[in-house]
């Protein structure tokens, strides 16, 4: 289970097998007992395994290290995303700090790390909580472009992520118009529109697709 968690996309029964040091036969057969207990794990061989939010986790226990690498992370959000995502990550923090016990409450605002209180941010015209959204629904979004060259489109993409970057934050995506993965960056988009329209294939998937592609590791590989 544990393993699973730290896995956002699907990830393929044989390097499930090798981590756990269990043969495919047994995997499969611990696969099979966990969705009896209620695990929401999706997939098939071939395909990869992944397990959908929402199982229930066992008490919070975490070590300070931790503490400070979620504070850490949370005030960097703070900083660097957008006002709605900003005020989420100093929620958590606050909701972190109340459900800890008190010998660990003191790490939250003992963190020995911080992040600077402002940074040089590129100017954005679209809604980067509509991006999230349309990410996280799976949804095609209808974007104005304008190229590095200044010449303007427009496109139909479905949205991976948001890449967060020094000063730009990039959109990885299946672009219709050109059949193909593109990166987009959210200052040069000039409008989007939210569609009702799904992706025709799992998110997971084109995730997997678009990394293997660019030759890029899955940041939650272990």
């Amino acid at each position: 289970m544990e393993l699973l968690r730290r896995h956002q996309s699907p990830v393929a029964g044989a390097a499930l097998a090798d981590t756990l040091g269990v043969s495919l036969r047994t995997l499969y057969r611990d696969l099979e007992t966990l969705k009896a207990q209620g695990a929401d794990i999706q997939g098939e061989p071939g395909l990869g395994y992944v397990l959908r939010p929402g199982f229930t986790l066992p008490p919070l226990m975490l070590t300070a290290d931790e503490i400070e690498a979620l504070v850490l992370g949370s005030r960097w959000v703070s900083v660097r995303a957008d006002e709605r995502l900003a005020a989420a990550a100093l929620h958590a923090i606050a909701k972190l700090r109340a459900v800890l016990p008190r010998d660990l409450r003191e790490s939250v605002d003992a963190a020995t790390m911080t992040v600077p209180g402002s940074v040089e941010k590129s100017e954005q015209t679209v809604d980067l909580a509509s991006i999230r959204a349309a990410i996280r629904n799976q949804h095609k979004l209808r974007i104005a472009y304008r190229d590095r060259d200044g010449s303007g489109t427009e496109r139909t993409i479905w949205p991976l992520l948001i890449g967060v970057f020094e000063r730009v934050l990039v959109v990885p995506a299946w672009c219709e118009l050109r059949q193909d993965y593109r990166a987009f960056r959210v200052d040069r988009m000039l409008r989007l529109d939210l569609t009702a329209s799904p992706f025709p294939r799992a998110r997971g998937v084109l995730l997997k697709e678009w990394r293997e592609k660019q030759g890029i590791e899955p940041a939650d590989r272990n």
